[in-house]
């Protein structure tokens, strides 16, 4: 053990600590811990480091923590350190992690309320535990509920499912789950709605029984046990409710924040009610018992809707609206009571003040007088032994009464209810078993506890031993059946509690011994007490502040109780002359409540012999005395004895249990407060049952699977082929203490923590094997890179001495070259430097002689400058004697042209005043451009004149320069005259300035020209880029208009083709839900027509049929040879007389659905008889036109049609009396109900209103050819009598002799005229019918044409986009209604087809009646007028062998007999040709149709259509059967349609099997049945395949490991449940795929249509993948990245199996993708965003819902996985939360595709097809 502990706490070992606020936190060791040492070094998860020191006497190790692999467990138990922390850290894991509420312990189900609405409660998740083992699932209400009903159906044992918690941890909820379960996979849904009434008893209940607290604002306030019956059949038949300790103290005090019993504040809600007004209520804050809590209304409640539906529930339990207003009458009357004010009189009595007013109101209600009741409200009556005396109360006292008067009334109606609602749910079947559902208070403590803690801790206490002994027996139980020696556990015994409590002496008795005294109060009880069980029991103590309170040691805690009220509350007293005065009410209902109280009442008063399976008989006589002796008993005497029958109950069923646990004080969603939930857990037993558990050995494994999962432990020696031998080997190695383990039969007992020892073991082998791999593989590595490396290295080196010897080379050849190149590069060098000097030299030589040239220019220079100094001077007194000229000119000049000047301008005004001159000037403006082009023209064209000019200028200046310096050199000459001339230098200077000046002012005005041509030329350039910018972007602006046109109608193009396409997707799927629809609603039927036949053969087989004649409806009788041909259709019939008196005791609504079907069909029979008659009339009309017309017709003609129509009329008499006669009957079976909707009698009353119906159609039809044979005749005897004139004359002439050629020439003639005055006739009322037609085509054109124009008007006046749409939607409506036209004139065509063919065989018929009665010879003209004129019966030319058989009527039923109901499909299939049936079938009925035979088609087709339903209904499990069947209907159907003669069939025929088509019947509508029977067939193969599948899904799919040792077994502790039903076998994938094979390959044999084949296909892989991921979406062990591969593999060996058929194309693989993709989310990294973001592109297929599921239920099966973070299943959520999909989270596994059927058409011929002799059909003729 010490060698054990040093080697489990080592460092980094972690464990549990104490806290305060959490209750237990982890930590992880620092050091390795040794024997001996004080303390521990431990750091928190927080990284704190902390010193934990160890208890120095018992030296106790903290806790330690299980693998993180461990964690989330569902089983509690298959931990394996099992101790308190590891509980609730398991729990609060699952709860607030993973969203799981339930959890296993052992056989407890652990319960945790969430305070959310969960969708785990739907009929997909019901039918997923259905059938489930309970250790197979996750944990859930459901599978305790499932394996209830299991044991009970397996074991034959009444089974109980025990509910407990504290308040609002959700028990009463649990127990509507279970009950929900069983009501649903029961299947009693024909028993008079008991599951419904059964589960509308629970808004009665908690109306009257459940209240607010400040725990949960539906607290149910009492306890109750339902037992829930079921016949053998196990299905609901009735049940029966046991109450216990209503808290009527609630009813006349609340504390804050509480409520009283809902019903009181629905009622004061709903006072408003016009049928309430007599109860005189108000709102609930106006009454004394409904304010106190000062709380009258719960967040999200509406008491009015509340009241409504406790209302419906009273209705459905069958409390009628007269009790109901009674019981809200007396509840009313309670609420009055309690606003009676009562004072005090003196200091010894009271009184009520006269006419109060709520008194008055409790009078009335109640029925009794305002004085006797005000005078017993505030006086008693005493009796002595001689006297009574009457004693007036205190007002305390007084007050007191009152309320005990209310509680007491309230209980009583509380019971009578309870009565009631029993009556209600029992039925008189009897009961073979029952589940029990116990919904009771758990454990409570509070600051302060009276009596009904007491009373309620008491019970916990019984419960809790009878849950500890039930624990040790299955104990027990499991180590006998493994021969473990059992040994006794240690565990806490709570008998001595129980003694405590309820032993002779102990405080139930002393309670009630004080109660007897005449003296005896609270603290007279509490000193015997202390007296009594102070010293003598360790379980009871005296607090150490109080003398009037007493502590007991409960299982779950200590607690504190109060003793003050003890006694008052257990006496229960009321006032005698109270009740008396009650009891003699006129107030039925209160009266029949105080009656009640005579019977024998539990603590609630409840009948005794109303609960459980007994009933207490009691007589009148001794009723009283037995009355008045229960009365005495006190609530505790009371409550004991219900409780012991409770236990007894309990005791002789199985129990189950489950523990609701409330997770946090403030009704938070999915909070987890550890404080309260420890205190729950120890309060209800888990913990108790941990540690019982952990005393033994709770963890188990089978030796396989402890071989499989520790196999890595053993050497390759040590595996032997025992495996028992093995693993007993290897333990004892492992593990060196033996106490440690036991060897059962099939399993390994080990002690608690030694699977985690194990554990450890196997993860560091693992981890040492890990290291060796990595070792082993990092070597071959390094190796194989180091071999890559001298590889590289060797080539390397040979490519680089390489490349160094071609650089030696290449070096070399660059030495000599470099040699060269120095040499002539020195020479080059020298060379340029010889250049340099030389140039130096030039320069030095070119510089001194610019030098000396510059010296003799400068004199030159000066000379020149000289020279013209004097030019300048000359010039300008020249110009001055000038410019004195010019200016006197200029101004004569000036002067004159001023002069003129004036005149213009006089001129100017008067032409600016003009409009002629402003027209010019616009007229002007017109060619201003073009003006300013010529401008810029001429411009440029001066600009270039005054260039050339300065070019001129320059080269005058150039000139002048040569002319200046020659003149200058001449000046020289004249220095010396200069100089003499010195004072006129002063003169010439400022001449020479101002000719600078004048130069500078000509260069200034050049530049002002060229700035000026610069500006014009840059303007225009910008007005013209200006231009061509405007332009461009006109252009582009066009260019875009263009593009966008372009792109809208592209836009729009694609816009009409999505939008086309979508709407034919969407056609597609409403053809498709249309389509399954209907199929649905076939498979109903289907299914209704099953029903229908069970209860025939049940009633047939519990009734016997009276002998005597029975009455049968005439056109029942004369139509039956249509229905009934063989044995079945009697059977039916029989039936259904014998049914006739079972089904009397229907609903009567059924019988008021089939009168109001027979008004209606009345109401049609009566449209027909007038149609009938206004027929009749118009004959008669035409009859006598024609009589006026045609005097001469014959009248042997009119006798036959008047008998004909008085067969009709009398054939309408007998319809109508038929009807009146069924009328009569169902009249006088309506009060029966025998006619309702399903049974025999109104099968019979549908087939003769039918009957009635067709009979009318076929009158009609006789009445409209008659009338058109009447018409043809009436014209052919015409003909005839135009024809017999001219005979008298022909007679006459016949007897000229000379005159035979004139007679015959004229009689001709005459005939002729004749024809072709009938012909011009005919051609004129056609040529009219025409025109009036085209007419109405030129008015519907025209009209048309309008509507077209108004719509082009309409049309132009919208924008382009809105325009093509219109246009668009105006074509579609345009075509859809040129469709509808079609569609109408095609069922016209159709109609007047089946009607000639009809009227055809009408001929037909009377041609052959008529044939006999012709004669042969010739005929005078006189017998022509007598007798009828009849068209030709032209025979049939018959060919041999054209593929038809011929059969007589009497060899039907033994032609349907040997072909279908004889008939083994395995020996057709292997032998003959596929379809050979359905070909037999046909070739019959082309027989029938070949001699025009009606009746015979339609028999043969009825029996056919019957003998396979009833094939099928005998053989629908079969397999092959089915298959075989479906294959030959949908054989027989295309043969239908491959020889209809319709085109679009025929097409695909030879023209040999064209000539083979039906002529004479249109079996259109037959084809319609017979496929609705293909379609029927079709699910129900569809369902014998999934139940033959559903077996071998999840084992092959999930559990069988495909692949070996990839998934290993996660250690658990094995713990399934001993109800668990032991494995018929184990599956596996080869098992599906032989499967598959099997009924592929069958389908095949019997010739199934390819198409067909495919359909089915997808269906079986649709059922295979929905089965697999719903177990896999419920089963938390099934959730991990092993599995996921085994997954993919599984699905990738369907996927071949498919490849191999050729079966991959048609839609089978897709309906595998959710499980694919759930499979690839086992797989996928689930830690970062990118990770989230891959999931959420990859899961398409699955829903949010299931991503999430997977994601919290994802579990590592090794150490080395990681689980799913919170955080990253909540990005999850977020990046999912716009998805539009359905929350459902499991696939329905019950969906079926559509199925169609596409025509297959057969190239075999039928003439060529032999019957065999083994059919036994030779009584068959070949054709």
């Amino acid at each position: 053990m010490n060698r054990e502990l040093e080697y489990m706490f080592v460092k980094r070992a972690r464990v549990w600590i104490p806290d305060a606020e959490e209750v237990w936190k982890s930590a992880e060791l620092n050091k390795d811990y040794k024997n001996g040492d004080a303390s521990l070094q431990l750091m928190l998860e927080d990284g704190t480091n902390i010193e934990h020191k160890l208890d120095p006497k018992t030296k106790n190790l903290p806790y330690l923590r299980n693998p993180d692999i461990l964690v989330g467990e569902n089983d509690l138990t298959a931990l394996s350190y099992l101790h308190e922390p590891a509980v609730l850290h398991n729990l609060k894991v699952r709860f607030m992690d993973s969203k799981l509420i339930y959890t296993y312990c052992g056989i407890v189900l652990v319960a945790i309320n969430p305070y959310e609405t969960l969708g785990i409660y739907g009929s997909d998740i019901i039918n997923a535990y259905s059938g489930q083992n309970m250790g197979d699932m996750d944990p859930h209400i459901f599978a305790v509920a499932e394996e209830a009903y299991k044991q009970m159906a397996r074991d034959e044992r009444n089974q109980s499912i025990i509910v407990s918690g504290e308040s609002g941890a959700g028990k009463t909820v649990s127990a509507k789950y279970a009950m929900r379960y069983f009501a649903t996979v029961s299947g009693s849904t024909s028993e008079a709605n008991v599951e419904q009434k059964v589960l509308a008893s629970n808004p009665i209940m908690e109306a009257i029984g459940n209240a607010k607290t400040t725990r949960n604002d539906n607290s149910s306030r009492f306890g109750k046990y339902i037992e829930i019956g079921f016949d053998t059949r196990y299905r609901i038949i009735g049940a029966n409710m046991r109450t216990y300790l209503l808290e009527k103290s609630r009813v006349v005090f609340q504390a804050d924040e509480e409520r009283n019993y809902h019903i009181f504040y629905q009622l004061c809600a709903s006072s408003h009610l016009p049928e309430f007004k007599m109860l005189k209520l108000s709102s609930a804050n106006d009454f004394l018992y409904t304010r106190q809590g000062r709380s009258p209304v719960i967040d999200g409640v509406d008491d009015t809707k509340e009241l409504s539906s406790t209302r419906k529930a009273f209705t459905l339990l069958g409390i009628n609206e007269s009790n109901q207003m009674g019981l809200f009458q007396v509840l009313a009357a309670i609420l009055h009571l309690g606003n009676v004010e009562i004072k005090d009189r003196d200091s010894d009595s009271s009184i009520i003040p006269p006419n109060n007013g709520h008194l008055t109101a409790f009078c009335d209600l109640v029925g009794v007088t305002y004085q006797d009741m005000s005078q017993w409200l505030c006086h008693r009556k005493l009796k002595t032994a001689t006297e009574t005396y009457i004693k007036t109360l205190p007002r305390l006292q007084a007050t007191n009464a009152r309320d005990a008067l209310s509680k007491h009334i309230y209980a009583k109606l509380f019971n009578w209810i309870v009565e009631h609602v029993n009556k209600a749910l029992i039925t008189n079947f009897k009961q073979h078993s029952f589940i029990g559902v116990l919904d009771i208070y758990g454990f409570e403590t509070f600051e302060i506890n009276s009596f009904e803690q007491f009373c309620i801790n008491y019970a916990n206490e019984k419960l809790q031993q009878q849950f500890n002994m039930h624990v040790f027996k299955l104990e027990q139980e499991e180590y006998m059946k493994e021969q473990i020696p059992w040994t006794l556990i240690d565990f806490y015994d709570n008998q001595p509690c129980i003694n405590l409590i309820e032993a002779k002496m102990g405080i139930l008795d002393l309670l009630d011994e004080e109660c007897k005294m005449p003296k005896g109060s609270d603290d007279s009880w509490a000193q015997k007490l202390y007296n009594t069980h102070l010293k003598t029991c360790s379980l009871f103590e005296k607090p150490r502040m109080s003398n009037r309170a007493f502590i007991i040691q409960h299982f779950a805690d200590k607690v504190e109780y109060q003793c003050e009220g003890f006694l008052e509350k257990n006496k229960d007293t009321v006032n005698e002359e109270q009740i008396n005065v009650l009891k003699a009410s006129k107030f039925p209902l209160l009266v029949e409540l105080f009656h009640d109280g005579e019977k024998a009442i539990s603590p609630t008063g409840q009948v005794p012999g109303t609960g459980g399976r007994t009933r207490l008989s009691i007589k009148p006589e001794k009723g009283r005395e037995k009355s008045s002796k229960e009365h005495k008993k006190t609530v505790g005497c009371q409550f004991r004895n219900s409780l012991q029958m409770l236990m007894e109950t309990l005791n002789a069923t199985t129990p189950h249990y489950v523990r609701c646990i409330k997770p946090n004080d403030f009704k938070l969603a999915f909070s987890f407060d550890p404080k309260r939930a420890v205190q729950q857990l120890r309060a209800c037993g888990v913990l108790e049952t941990i540690r019982i558990s952990a005393a033994g050995f709770p963890s188990r494994w089978t030796y396989q699977e402890f071989f499989s999962r520790y196999r890595v432990l053993m050497k390759q020696k040590d595996v032997l082929p025992d495996r028992r031998l093995t693993c007993r080997n290897v333990l004892e190695h492992l593990v060196q203490d033996q106490d440690k383990y036991q060897f059962g039969k099939t399993k390994i007992f080990f002690r608690a923590g030694q699977v985690a020892y194990l554990e450890k073991l196997r993860a560091e082998k693992l981890r040492a094997a890990c290291i060796r791999i990595q070792k082993t593989i990092r070597c071959w590595l390094a190796r194989k890179k180091y071999l890559r490396k001298r590889s590289a290295a060797i080539t390397i080196q040979r490519f680089t001495r390489g490349h160094q010897a071609r650089r030696l080379a290449k070096f070399m050849r660059r030495t000599q070259a470099a040699t060269t190149i120095q040499k002539y590069q020195r020479m080059c060098v020298e060379k340029k430097r010889y250049r340099q000097k030389q140039a130096a030299a030039l320069v030095m030589q070119t510089i001194l002689r610019a030098y000396m040239a510059r010296q003799k220019y400068r004199a030159l220079l000066r000379e020149s400058k000289v020279v013209i100094i004097q030019k300048r001077v000359r010039g300008w007194l020249a110009r001055c004697w000038y410019k004195r000229c010019l200016v006197s000119l200029v101004y004569l000049q000036c002067c004159f042209r001023r002069m003129k000047a004036r005149r213009e301008l006089k001129k100017l005004k008067i032409e600016a005043r003009s409009v002629e001159h402003f027209k010019k000037l616009n007229k002007g403006m017109e060619n201003k451009i073009m003006q300013l082009q010529r401008k810029l023209d001429e411009q440029n064209k001066e600009n270039r004149l005054v260039n050339e000019r300065l070019a001129g200028l320059e080269n005058t200046y150039t000139t002048e320069s040569e002319r200046m310096r020659g003149e200058l050199s001449r000046l020289r000459g004249a220095e010396e005259d200069a100089k003499n001339k010195g004072h006129q230098v002063t003169s010439l200077l400022e001449e020479l300035e101002k000719l600078r000046k004048e130069l500078s002012s000509t260069q200034k005005e050049k530049k002002t020209i060229e700035d000026w041509a610069q500006n014009y030329r840059s303007e225009m350039e910008k007005m013209v880029s200006e231009l061509k910018d405007q332009n461009g972007s006109l252009k582009k602006e066009k260019d875009d208009l263009n593009r966008l046109i372009q792109e809208q109608s592209q836009q729009m193009t694609e816009k009409m083709a999505r939008a086309i396409l979508e709407e034919t997707q969407q056609l597609k799927t409403d053809l498709n839900e249309e389509r399954s629809r209907y199929q649905n609603l076939l498979t109903e039927h289907l299914r209704l027509e099953e029903k229908y036949d069970d209860l025939k053969e049940e009633m047939v087989s519990s009734n016997v049929p009276k002998a005597g004649h029975r009455r049968r409806d005439s056109t029942h009788s004369s139509n039956g040879s249509e229905y009934t041909y063989n044995s079945e259709y009697a059977e039916l019939e029989d039936g259904s007389r014998a049914a006739e008196d079972v089904t009397r005791g229907m609903d009567t609504s059924l019988t008021l659905k089939l009168q109001k079907r027979l008004t209606e069909l009345e109401q049609e029979k009566q449209s027909l008889r007038n149609e009938l008659e206004n027929k009749e009339d118009q004959f008669q009309r035409a009859r006598a036109r024609d009589d006026v017309e045609f005097k001469k017709a014959r009248g042997a003609e009119l006798e036959y049609e008047s008998l004909k129509r008085q067969e009709l009329e009398s054939e309408n008499k007998k319809l109508r009396h038929d009807l009146k006669e069924i009328r009569q009957s169902l009249v006088g079976n309506a009060a029966t109900g025998a006619g309702a909707p399903g049974s025999p009698a109104y099968k019979v009353v549908l087939e003769q209103l039918n009957a009635s119906c067709e009979e009318l159609e076929v009158r009609k039809e006789e009445v409209l050819i008659l009338r058109s044979q009447l018409v043809s005749q009436k014209e052919a005897m015409h003909h005839k009598e135009t024809m017999t004139e001219p005979s008298v004359y022909v007679e006459d002439v016949s007897k000229l002799k000379d005159a035979g050629e004139l007679k015959q020439a004229y009689v001709g003639l005459k005939d002729t005229n004749r024809l072709l005055e009938h012909q011009l006739q005919t051609q004129r009322r056609g040529y009219d019918s025409e025109v009036e037609s085209l007419r109405g085509e030129l008015q519907n054109v025209k009209e048309e044409n309008n509507r077209q124009q108004q719509l082009l008007a309409q049309n132009l006046q919208l924008p382009p986009e809105a325009r093509i749409e219109a246009s668009l939607q105006h074509e579609i409506t345009r075509l859809t209604n040129e469709n509808l036209d079609l569609m109408e004139q095609l069922e016209k065509q159709d109609r007047t087809i089946r009607k000639l063919k009809k009227q055809l065989k009408v001929y037909s018929k009377r041609i052959g009646e008529m044939g006999a009665g012709q004669t042969e010879g010739q005929t005078s003209p006189g017998q022509m007028v007598d007798e009828p004129i009849h068209p030709v019966n032209i025979p049939r030319r018959e060919k041999d062998f054209q593929g038809m058989l011929e059969y007589n009527k009497e060899d039907e039923l033994k032609l349907v007999k040997n072909l279908i109901l004889e008939l083994k499909p395995r020996g057709v299939a292997v032998n003959l040709i596929p379809g050979l049936p359905a070909y037999i079938l046909f070739m019959c009925l082309r027989h029938a149709d070949y001699v025009n035979d009606d009746q015979k088609v339609r028999t043969l087709l009825t029996s056919t259509i019957n003998s396979i339903k009833k094939i099928l209904k005998k053989r629908g499990d079969d397999f092959e059967t089915v298959s075989f069947w479906l294959s030959n209907t949908c054989r027989f159907l295309h043969c239908l349609k491959q020889y209809s003669g319709d085109e679009a069939f025929m097409k695909h025929n030879s023209p040999r099997q064209n000539e083979h088509c039906l002529s004479n019947f249109d079996l259109a509508e037959y084809r319609q049945v017979i496929s609705d029977l293909a379609i029927q067939i079709y699910q129900q193969l569809i369902k014998c395949m999934e139940n033959i599948l559903q077996p071998m899904i999840v084992s092959g799919m999930l559990e069988h490991e495909t692949i070996q040792g990839v998934s290993g077994v996660k250690p658990t502790g094995l713990r399934k449940r001993t109800s668990s039903i032991a494995d018929e076998g184990t599956y596996t994938l080869d098992s599906i795929l032989r499967q598959l094979s099997a009924f592929h390959s069958t389908m095949c044999q019997h010739g199934t249509d390819p198409e067909l084949i495919k359909q089915v296909v997808k269906q079986q892989f649709y059922i295979i993948g929905a089965v697999t991921l719903n177990n896999l979406l419920l089963r938390k062990d099934m959730c991990s990245w092993s599995k996921g591969m085994q997954i993919r593999y599984n699905v990738s060996q369907l996927e071949e199996w498919l490849r191999d058929k050729g079966l991959m194309t048609f839609g089978a693989k897709e309906t595998l993708e959710p499980l694919i993709q759930a499979a690839q989310l086992l797989q996928v990294k689930k830690k970062t965003d990118e990770d989230a973001d891959a999931i959420c592109s990859m899961c398409l297929g699955l829903t949010t819902a299931q991503i999430v599921k997977v994601l919290n239920l994802y579990t590592p099966v090794n150490e080395f996985e990681e689980r799913v973070s919170v955080s990253f299943i909540r990005t999850i959520q977020t990046r999912l939360r716009d998805r539009c999909e359905s929350p459902q989270l499991l696939m329905d596994t019950k969906m079926i595709y559509p199925v169609t059927f596409p025509f297959s058409p057969s190239s075999l011929a039928l003439e060529t097809i032999q019957i065999p002799s083994s059919l036994n059909l030779a009584f068959l003729t070949r054709v």
